[in-house]
């Protein structure tokens, strides 16, 4: 009885410790995400939240790699205060902009989760599932969502959407191109020392 009690207490000590750590995540990179995406972004438009290269996208798509849900809705909101409110973006609008953001991230998790990929890109197949699913699909799908709700939104006209998602998917694929294979390649290993080990929450 005595140990079972004690059983019963270490498992709700380490649930609540896996639920703080989880909240930590979550906020911690969603803070650098909003940070990347207002001040890091290089404008190729001059309408809020359009086009630019993009190197937050590429922190946001490792997140989601590593913790799964957490790095995708941490995608969402990281652009949601970064490109948007702080671009002063409407409210109204920026609730389905930023879902731009959340796909670009979630194809690639989905992915490397569906065909067992290995985030450390240790192999010659992750590079293949990386560059289909997280260089060029995800990004030609945000890029056709984010241009999509700007014309929506009446931000720009349906004739600037072509220019909009050429610049938009051209962006982000220079940003994760470069930067994606280094964070997930050299920071992966890191990330598996954690206290949060990638596979409780994203990939392997």
């Amino acid at each position: 009885m005595i140990e079972s009690q004690a059983g019963d207490k270490l498992d709700k000590t380490e649930q609540r410790g896996k639920l703080i750590a989880g909240i930590g995540v979550l906020v911690v990179a969603t803070i650098i995400n909003a940070l990347l995406a207002k001040y890091a972004a290089i404008p190729l438009s001059d309408i809020p939240g359009a086009a630019s290269v993009y190197p937050a996208v590429a922190f946001m798509i490792a997140f989601g790699l590593w913790y799964g849900w957490l790095g995708i809705f941490a995608a969402y909101l990281g652009c949601f205060i970064g490109a948007g409110m702080l671009n002063q973006m409407a409210i109204d609008i920026n609730l389905y902009f930023s879902l731009a953001d959340l796909w670009e991230v979630l194809i690639p998790v989905a992915a490397f989760r569906a065909f067992g990929a290995d985030v450390s890109l240790s192999t010659r197949r992750d590079w293949v599932i990386l560059i289909v699913f997280g260089w060029l699909l995800n990004n030609l799908v945000g890029a056709a969502w984010g241009s999509a709700a700007l014309v929506l939104g009446g931000m720009m006209p349906w004739s600037g959407f072509f220019n909009s998602f050429v610049r938009w998917f051209l962006g982000n694929l220079l940003a994760v191109a470069v930067l994606s294979p280094l964070i997930l390649k050299y920071l992966s290993p890191v990330m598996r020392r954690t206290n949060l080990p990638i596979g409780s929450y994203g990939s392997k």
